[in-house]
């Protein structure tokens, strides 16, 4: 159980004891500032009757004790713990006993003060001792110092033990709370970016027939505000991190793709990330010129690791134009069209004189997803600078139309059954024969005016082919898209790349099979998604197993996947817009409409969404039809 707000995290089991044992504590900024909490009342622990997240950034537990002697077998005190990731704990205790209680009450705290990544490989050291501070505990390290405060303060406070203690007088139906604040020195109070009033997104709502649409909505945008950072020198920026607990810093691909999805809930998110990012490009000369940074990915046992430097510069112009056609701002478009040209600059200077974008390593393979993504770029960013009245836009449609020439003759792999598109070519021009989720970004190609989708690599009779693969027992799980096929080399359900669902490529999937007008895949997937969603409360994680979906089974969590995820929790604001097919062109004054005509989750009302910052709201009826219920003045429906 997750309690994110950054930068603060608090793990927990289902029992509610910080134990001290596996990832269990308070964090803040991936430091563990308190590993143990152990609440004892009258000697003995409360039994855990229950345990909930009740927020994204907090938990609940309630447990039982039975005090009186000779009582009967009811419990006659309530222990009710609430956790939260900003680093407090309240513990309440209810009397139900008919007469007054005198309760002792213990809290045994340790902390070792270690990293999580240290926390993560289990090379954490002994904890460290306590002194007695104010009214609670503190402990000194080489990492810094932290503490424990409590109100009210302690009866006792043993510093050798860790130990606080109470002697509480409760009347009968009486109660008492302990509030417990955890702080690490010097780091000041915690204040999380995704609050209501400085949140940048906008407080949607879903509701329809399908009453999971309302919960999976709600949990997605928790989700993402739990997980926003703030650019530590421009506070004004923000972006997402990409997950928690492992990754809770900010990753440039998937916070750009995050930031993509969530655009029908305003530009400001996208707006913070694009400047936050475009401070790291690089400059200077070089075959990096104009690259924004980033790690290597795993891409599965039968690819290298890919460079996510390249995904997330392709998707810098992307980003900003289809922020543009939801409504950013003119100053902010301008502001950020120079690092949007020098992406475009360097995706031309890494494809020189030849066709295809290249892994920047040294013999590394043409993968055809970076491929999709390099054309996506290319005519979207065209777009944009035609828009702006900057040059360069008719080269980048000259080099679109040769790479869709040769993409049609080198990355098809014919056979019986229709073919399928290569994953790859090898330096040597051979093609890796494997069919995975990377091939969804052929269907993604990119919103332009008017409700257009930019045009694609894939011909239409060889996108009618890859929709059928992709709406397939092998890639379609019941779940979602597996990462590769089920009867592929190497397929592993928990296989990062390699056959676990990941939600990201699923609801990219379907957003591009909706657009191609493959509604029946897209639905299915849709909905399988939809029933992933409620066997995890709702809170996707970014990858769960890609075992085959049977009657009265459940989706199998991977133990690797951060959850909360930011491209998961994004996903699911895509997913209930594609429902809708919402194509904003807010320079030139329209929304188009393109819901599913086949209603797959029946009636469904989406309400709060943003275009040119206002509130857009839409319903689709149950029989696939869509209509504007709220809109900025002077915005007209496209046709």
């Amino acid at each position: 159980m997750i309690c994110v707000s950054l930068p603060g995290l608090a793990i927990s089991t289902g029992g509610g004891q910080l134990t001290g044992h596996g990832l269990e504590g308070f964090y803040r900024a991936s430091r563990r500032v308190l590993s143990r909490c152990q609440v004892r009342v009258a000697g003995r622990e409360p039994l855990v009757v229950q345990a909930r997240m009740t927020s994204a950034d907090r938990a609940r537990f309630v447990g039982t004790l039975r005090v009186t002697p000779h009582g009967g077998p009811d419990p006659d005190v309530v222990v009710e713990r609430t956790r939260s990731a900003d680093g407090v704990e309240r513990i309440t205790l209810r009397s139900a006993a008919t007469r007054p209680l005198r309760l002792p009450v213990e809290v045994a705290l340790g902390t070792d003060l270690a990293d999580l990544g240290a926390v993560a490989a289990g090379t954490v050291g002994p904890e460290l001792p306590a002194g007695v501070h104010a009214s609670g505990l503190r402990w000194a390290g080489p990492a810094g110092n932290a503490c424990v405060t409590a109100h009210p303060p302690p009866t006792d406070a043993l510093a050798s033990a860790g130990l606080l203690r109470w002697e509480f007088d409760v009347p009968p139906g009486g109660s008492v709370t302990v509030e417990l604040r955890v702080r690490l020195e010097g780091a000041g109070p915690m204040r999380a970016v995704g609050r209501a009033a400085t949140s940048p997104l906008a407080a949607a709502r879903a509701t329809g027939d399908d009453p999971r649409v309302r919960q999976f909505l709600d949990t997605s945008i928790e989700d993402l505000e739990a997980l926003l950072v703030r650019d530590p020198v421009h506070p004004r920026d923000t972006q997402l991190a990409a997950g928690a607990p492992w990754r809770c810093g900010p990753a440039p691909a998937e916070a750009l793709a995050a930031a993509r999805m969530t655009l029908p809930l305003g530009t400001r998110l996208a707006a913070g990330t694009l400047r936050a990012l475009a401070r790291t490009q690089v400059g200077g000369k070089g075959p990096r010129t104009g690259m924004i940074p980033g790690p290597r990915r795993d891409a599965g046992a039968h690819l290298p690791p890919a460079c996510t430097g390249t995904e997330a510069t392709l998707l810098f112009p992307v980003v900003l134009a289809e922020a543009r056609r939801w409504g950013l701002p003119d100053r902010d478009t301008e502001e950020l069209l120079p690092t949007a040209e020098r992406c475009l600059a360097w995706l031309r200077a890494a494809v020189g004189e030849g066709t295809y974008l290249c892994d920047p390593r040294p013999g590394g393979p043409v993968r055809c997803e970076t491929q999709a993504q390099a054309h996506r770029a290319a005519l979207l960013g065209a777009d944009l600078l035609d828009a702006l009245g900057r040059p360069g836009g008719n080269g980048l449609r000259e080099w679109a139309q040769a790479l869709r020439t040769a993409f049609h003759e080198d990355f098809w792999i014919d056979d019986p059954a229709g073919g399928r598109p290569a994953a790859a070519r090898t330096p040597d021009g051979r093609p890796v024969p494997r069919l995975g989720a990377t091939t969804v970004h052929l269907l993604d190609t990119g919103l332009l005016g008017g409700g257009e989708y930019a045009q694609g690599l894939l011909d239409k009779v060889r996108t009618e082919q890859l929709a059928r693969l992709l709406g397939g027992p092998g890639m379609d799980s019941g779940w979602g898209l597996r990462g590769l096929g089920v009867r592929e080399a190497g397929h592993n359900p928990f296989g990062h790349r390699g056959g676990a669902v990941r939600v990201h490529e699923t609801a990219i999937g379907v957003s591009g099979l909706a657009a191609a007008g493959y509604e029946k895949e897209a639905g299915s997937l849709l909905r399988g998604v939809l029933a992933a969603a409620e066997a995890f409360g709702h809170r996707l994680p970014e990858m769960y197993g890609g075992e085959q979906r049977t009657e009265g089974s459940a989706p199998l969590p991977h133990p690797a996947a951060c959850r909360p995820a930011a491209t998961a929790a994004a996903a699911g604001v895509l997913l209930l817009t594609t429902v809708a097919g919402i194509r904003p062109d807010a320079p030139a004054g329209t929304v188009t409409l393109r819901p599913l005509r086949g209603a797959p989750l029946g009636e469904v009302c989406l309400t709060g969404l943003r275009i040119s910052g206002a509130a857009f709201s839409v319903r689709v009826s149950r029989l696939g039809l869509a209509m504007v219920e709220e809109a900025a003045d002077g915005l007209q429906l496209g046709t």
